[in-house]
């Protein structure tokens, strides 16, 4: 390649960072410049998610099914949990879990589901004890119990925050496209996970559960235009379809597609961590060799 062509791919580059870095920040005179858009550049951004191509069933030549742990303790994983305080950081840098919470309530996400395989719908009321609780301090049973109102300031509510989602569990199909001949991925659903709200400030090791589940086809959309933060480059934030669609995480396979009723990893290898581990890596070298076989004649 000319120096040419690496002068232009350079160009290409730096316009489309500035496309997406945050707007006006080096022009700004004011404070309240930083972020206000010209129109140039909200033409620039009307864009959406990258359309999956239509993949016939004939086309698939082996699947499998699979549902992965994200650890958020992990750091390749952070960009999925941070930042967990809202407060005092612009409105545009918001965690996973505030994108989805705020889209349920302003119903732009009309549907959510109890588990991975999207028969049972919830509604945010269902999942209300799950996510927030409501205590009253014994101030307030001293007020009761002397026959006068209850009041305000002692109703304790605790309502979970990102900062309370340890994990994401995710749920994808890996299949052999014969007609482009390779291993692809498509990710069908994910669901935050964290101990109930009226558990989450007891001390110890508490129950991990399943929130509540979307259809991630549903919600690219919406997850497209909320961006997260790239630290290789912050002028170029990444939306999180992009970083979900395009694994830039790191998952363990906690359960795959089997005869047994899709049994998870833990009900037949039990109380070993480290054959836990070993099983989910057998099963991801498997599927990765499923690649391999299918070129092998």
């Amino acid at each position: 390649m000319n120096w040419r062509g690496l002068f232009t791919i350079a160009c290409t580059i730096l316009v489309s960072g500035s496309m997406f870095a945050q707007a006006n920040l080096l022009n700004a005179k004011d404070p309240s410049e930083i972020g206000v858009k010209t129109q140039a550049q909200k033409d620039a951004d009307n864009d959406g998610p990258l359309p999956y191509g239509y993949v016939d069933d004939r086309d698939i030549l082996w699947s499998a099914t699979t549902w992965e742990i994200i650890d958020l303790d992990e750091r390749v994983n952070f960009p999925l949990y941070y930042p967990i305080d809202s407060v005092g950081i612009r409105s545009d840098r918001r965690s996973l879990y505030d994108v989805l919470m705020t889209n349920i309530k302003n119903n732009n996400i009309k549907k959510i589901y109890a588990d991975g395989n999207f028969t049972e719908t919830r509604t945010l009321k269902d999942i209300q004890s799950s996510l927030k609780k409501i205590d009253t301090l014994d101030e307030g049973f001293n007020q009761l119990n002397r026959g006068e109102k209850l009041s305000d300031e002692f109703i304790e509510v605790r309502e979970l925050t990102a900062a309370d989602i340890e994990e994401y569990h995710v749920k994808g199909v890996w299949y052999f496209d014969k007609r482009q001949g390779e291993l692809k991925f498509r990710l069908l659903g994910i669901a935050p996970v964290s101990p109930e709200a009226q558990f989450v400030d007891l001390d110890g090791q508490q129950d991990l559960i399943e929130l509540f589940w979307v259809f991630y086809p549903d919600v690219r959309e919406i997850l497209h235009e909320a961006k997260a933060f790239n630290d290789r480059n912050a002028a170029v934030p990444l939306s999180f379809d992009h970083v979900l669609n395009a694994r830039r995480f790191n998952g363990l396979i906690y359960k795959e597609e089997n005869v047994q009723g899709d049994r998870q990893i833990k009900e037949y290898v039990k109380e070993n961590s480290l054959m836990q581990l070993l099983e989910s890596e057998r099963i991801k070298e498997k599927i990765r060799g499923r690649e391999q076989d299918m070129w092998n004649y």
